[in-house]
């Protein structure tokens, strides 16, 4: 079952151009049409004629309407920082007057704080009469759990992320592991085989919670998907020329691109 994976943000939680700041990426993310303009970190994927997100940055209200969503049938959160979840309000419009309402899918620890930012949207009394009309599913924080949805299977992968292991998803053919600075070993069997493999790769330099270039690199080479795609990327790194010096398996995703895969093959 071939499957669209869109790239709504590609950037850092500052996005790029990042406020204040006038490097040369920054000066150039306010060209029309450049790479380098990066929202805050999500895909969304197409298939079965159904559209699942994976997590709402501040930036979703921008990135729905620069990619004309009209619809959602689910989202899955990695963990609850603001750059990944703090866009949820901004579902609100997609489920008025939808039939069921919109499920979205979080560990404990990512349900905890959506429940406590918009707790009037999860409120059983006094509840605000155009809140989000979502149930919120909570998801066991071990490596391999699956969530079924429309034909496909999402298997949650633990990735580090600093002091904190969070999720990351694989979809069929493709993984999505943004804000990670390490994968710990109980994941990598669930990497095997894969087409498309998304890293987060911040910038040059180590960082205490994110994995940067030469790290990413490092373990695209270890996990040797057939093409991959760095994300959650800062103002440090500019497009055009990152790309040039990469592997020609490797790029630098951007705002806008689109990829298509296998979402439902046959999985290790």
């Amino acid at each position: 079952m071939e499957a669209t994976l869109t790239f709504l943000g590609s950037g850092t939680s500052m996005a790029v151009p990042t406020l204040g700041c006038g490097c040369a990426v920054c000066t150039d993310a306010h060209r029309p049409g450049s790479l380098n303009r990066r929202t805050r970190p999500s895909i969304l994927l197409a298939y079965n004629s159904k559209h699942v997100l994976i997590d709402t940055g501040q930036d979703f209200h921008h990135q729905a309407v620069r990619e004309n969503i009209q619809h959602l049938d689910a989202v899955l959160y990695t963990h609850g920082h603001a750059d990944h979840v703090l866009g949820m309000d901004d579902l609100r419009p997609l489920t008025l007057g939808q039939r069921a309402e919109l499920p979205l899918y979080a560990d404990d620890a990512t349900a905890d704080i959506i429940e406590r930012v918009f707790e009037y949207t999860f409120r059983k009394i006094d509840r605000y009469p155009t809140s989000a009309r979502v149930t919120l599913h909570r998801l066991p924080s071990e490596a391999g759990v699956e969530v079924a949805l429309f034909g496909a299977r999402f298997v949650r992968v633990p990735v580090t992320h600093g002091r904190d292991t969070i999720a990351g998803y694989r979809f069929g053919s493709a993984a999505y592991l943004t804000d990670m600075s390490d994968i710990p070993a109980e994941s990598l069997p669930l990497l095997e085989g894969l087409d498309i493999l998304i890293l987060d790769a911040l910038r040059r330099d180590p960082h205490p919670s994110h994995s940067h270039l030469d790290n990413s690199i490092e373990l695209v080479n270890k996990i040797a998907p057939k093409r991959a795609y760095f994300t959650h990327i800062s103002h440090d790194l500019d497009h055009e020329s990152t790309n040039a010096s990469l592997p020609p398996n490797i790029r630098l995703a951007h705002d806008g691109l689109q990829l298509t895969f296998d979402i439902a093959p046959e999985q290790n």
